[in-house]
């Protein structure tokens, strides 16, 4: 078999990969062995054990001990849909992160007091250690884990009123636009920012994820006036989210 200029072990593992996506080699088959690697497309073994790594370490395969190495079945993606802010009504944590109404969703979230690490004062505009209120959230899709989240709020603004804990008091779990409107703060703009990293060891542990998979971080900040009031890094599952985007045309 002849290939191009790629390393050799970059070019097994794709031609392999493309095998996989077009169900030539289907979810449970067993992935040729390094010698068969090694005849069908003349390479070393050194090489055959590289373009499996590749393979492993995309998700794609799963070696079993003393048995081989098998394509994973891959998992079905879910759609997050995503809109900003919805009004009228009052928007669930849940609801704020995942604007499809047809999914009912649960969520459980922590919060704790703590001086603002230097990037997230950035994006509040405020000065590193400035005190703020960080709320992790772990969200859910018919008992799956589909989405960890944190956010950040500044304690100049929340600090002695009955928003201090987002998931607490009267108006505990309604979302951001919610819950600053109610202390006089009238929520004009949502920025938000989409990339891609690997996950941490936390957050694929949270999501179910392998070690080494990238996910999607969704950079969520609400503005009153100019003047940030919320941040959030919204983490989702890469290799099992599609996010789609309502933007409204004014």
């Amino acid at each position: 078999m002849s290939f191009g200029d790629q390393p050799a072990y970059l070019r097994v593992a794709g031609d392999l990969r493309q095998k996989i996506i077009d169900g030539t080699l289907g979810p449970h088959a067993r992935l040729p062995s390094q010698a068969r690697i090694r005849s069908e497309y003349g390479v070393s073994d050194t090489v055959a054990l590289e373009a499996r790594k590749v393979l492993m370490a995309e998700g794609l395969v799963e070696g079993r001990s003393g048995s081989g190495t098998y394509v994973r079945e891959q998992p079905v993606q879910r759609r997050v849909i995503r809109s900003g802010y919805r009004a009228p009504g009052l928007a669930s944590s849940f609801r704020q992160e995942q604007a499809d109404d047809r999914v009912k969703g649960t969520w459980e979230a922590r919060s704790s007091q703590q001086d603002a690490p230097p990037k997230v004062a950035e994006r509040l505009l405020l000065t590193a250690g400035d005190r703020v209120m960080r709320t992790e959230y772990l969200f859910r899709d018919e008992g799956e884990p589909v989405m960890v989240s944190t956010s950040w709020e500044p304690l100049a603004i929340t600090a002695r009123t009955p928003v201090l804990l987002p998931e607490e008091g009267p108006l505990g779990g309604q979302g951001v636009v919610e819950r600053m409107a109610a202390i006089g703060q009238v929520v004009d703009n949502v920025v938000e920012e989409l990339s891609t990293r690997p996950g941490s060891a936390d957050e694929l542990t949270a999501l179910g994820g392998v070690p080494g998979h990238h996910v999607l971080v969704i950079t969520r900040t609400f503005h009153v006036g100019g003047r940030p009031v919320e941040t959030a890094d919204v983490v989702l599952p890469a290799d099992r989210t599609r996010v789609l985007y309502h933007l409204p045309v004014r």
